[in-house]
Formats: structure tokens, C-alpha cells, sequence
């Protein structure tokens, strides 16, 4: 599927109501305006014998979120893997770091007190 998938972001999902002819259930429904997605991607609807839009084919446009969510979370792991390298890289430096501030504490010479002797 590869970036195919990718015109699911152009998607706008909705809340919309059957018509009462349609169903007599009122519940508020949730999913996409077939005539919108076929501006978007013409093989995500299905068409009646006529040619006229009749729905989403929502099997694929569910494939092509698995494909989305798949990438994004490859990308994640490769974030991880990162983020615990460079974590490693300065748990390092401020080892050396905090060893180079020892060695210049060590060397830095004692305060002298001197005496004034009026």
C-alpha cells in the first residue's frame, strides 16, 4: 500500500443523523460524506448500477488506517531507538564532563593566607 494510504488525511470524518426514512434509530452516527470521499479518493465509494454514489467502503479506508497506523508506529520505534542513543551519548559527556571538573578542582592550588604582621 505504501503512501497510497496517505489520502485518508484528507478525509474529514463527520457526525451526522440518518434520515428518518432511512432509519428511526435518532443516535448521532459517526463516519465520512461519500460525496466528499469521492473527491478525495474515487476508489473508496460504492456506486450503484446507475453510476451514483451510494457509500463509503469503509473496509478500506479501515485497511488504509492500519497501513497509517503501522508506518507512524515504525517511525515511533525508530524515535525511541534515538532518543535512547543520544540519552546514552549524554549520560557519557556528563561523566566526562563532571571527571574533567575533578581534575581542574585538583589542580586548582589552596588559598594561601598571608599574614600581615604590623
Amino acid at each position: 500500500m505504501k503512501d497510497a494510504s496517505e489520502t485518508i488525511f484528507s478525509l474529514r470524518p463527520v457526525t451526522f443523523h440518518y434520515k428518518p426514512e432511512v432509519t428511526k434509530d435518532a443516535a448521532p452516527q459517526f463516519g465520512l460524506i461519500a460525496e466528499e470521499v469521492v473527491k478525495v479518493n474515487p476508489d473508496l465509494v460504492v456506486r450503484d448500477a446507475n453510476g451514483k454514489i451510494h457509500s463509503v467502503r469503509y473496509e478500506a479506508v479501515n485497511a488504509m488506517m492500519l497501513n497509517e497506523l503501522i508506518k507512524e508506529h515504525r517511525q515511533v520505534e525508530e524515535q525511541q531507538e534515538q532518543i535512547d542513543k543520544l540519552t546514552a551519548q549524554i549520560k557519557e559527556q556528563a561523566a566526562l564532563i563532571q571527571k574533567v571538573n575533578d581534575k581542574i578542582e585538583m589542580l586548582r592550588p589552596e588559598p594561601q593566607i598571608v599574614a600581615n604582621d604590623r
